[in-house]
């Protein structure tokens, strides 16, 4: 039985996607499209490979009995054409990055622009989200996080800086007029902005200082997305909305200009830096490696 390569393709996008819409952003596509390659696929095997629904779409056993066969075979095809790129004379292709927000405006900014002036072959795609629990979502070829958490098979490289802190800061005016804290307790008498995660969670504060670890769950007139809308949050504490915790190259030009107030200095966290995670595998994609060469030097560690 022969069945044409791009409609297995289809049928493997979906799956791990798990739906057309998503394998539809992942890919490039778009959902009708992907919609008529399984339905085309379908009929050539003469067999179901999905249930669908209004709201899911789901492999059927004859569909995971497929993909536990055609998911390896496939990885390897598609990890072999892109390892030719080698021979090119510069590599070239698609590479697909997962990355919180804070990521791509403090640690991509110092890297991407000269990573693709070096490669002008590699198109490069960066997912921001808030949802930063799976790395490998949407199709990507690696991610950046910030705790060294390896699961199986996945390695973990330094990318950015390899330390940084949490700040806290608020407007001049705003410090005027309800004084400035003098221990991280303090805040839980101030407006403060907060984040929350994808989650649902809203972190506590954290903050250290000569040995002690003190945590403190603030309240405030404001709650944000913790990522998407921080910008938001920003702003916020500058009009004097607040006191507002978030990285310190975040806030530091805003500290700069005198727009806000650094309080609490000496009680700031520090924490390393992130970490790049991709596939153990022995076949990486050209771009992918293209990317893992260019980090590993010096040049891409900035210090912070």
């Amino acid at each position: 039985m022969k069945l044409d390569i791009a409609l297995l393709h289809a049928v493997v996008a979906v799956a791990k996607a798990g739906g057309f819409r998503q394998a539809a952003r992942a890919t490039g596509s778009n959902p009708s499209r992907l919609s008529d390659a399984v339905r085309r696929a379908e009929q050539q095997l003469g067999i179901r490979l999905f249930h669908r629904t209004t709201r899911t779409v789901v492999l059927t056993e004859a569909g995971r009995t497929l993909m536990e066969r055609l998911l390896p075979a496939m990885n390897e095809i598609d990890a072999a054409l892109d390892d030719i790129n080698r021979y090119r004379a510069t590599p070239g292709g698609t590479l697909r990055l997962n990355v919180p927000v804070s990521a791509a405006r403090l640690v991509l900014p110092a890297i991407v622009p000269a990573f693709l002036q070096r490669y002008p072959d590699i198109k490069l795609e960066v997912v921001a989200e808030s949802n930063v629990q799976d790395v490998f979502r949407e199709g990507c070829d690696a991610g950046i996080r910030y705790d060294e958490c390896l699961e199986q098979d996945v390695i973990a490289l330094p990318i950015g800086p390899r330390q940084q802190r949490f700040a806290v800061a608020a407007a001049p005016a705003y410090l005027d007029l309800h004084g400035r804290p003098e221990h991280p307790r303090d805040l839980m008498q101030h407006r403060c902005i907060r984040g929350r995660y994808a989650s649902g969670v809203v972190p506590e504060w954290e903050f250290e200082h000569a040995g002690e670890t003190v945590r403190v769950q603030t309240s405030g007139p404001l709650l944000v997305s913790i990522g998407g809308a921080m910008d938001l949050a920003l702003a916020t504490a500058i009009a004097g909305g607040g006191v507002i915790y978030l990285f310190e190259e975040w806030l530091r030009p805003a500290i700069d200009s005198g727009e806000l107030e650094a309080i609490l200095t000496r009680w700031w966290p520090q924490f390393s830096g992130p970490y790049l995670y991709y596939p153990d595998r022995r076949l990486i994609p050209s771009p992918l490696r293209a990317f893992i060469d260019f980090i590993r030097q010096p040049s891409a560690h900035p210090e912070g």
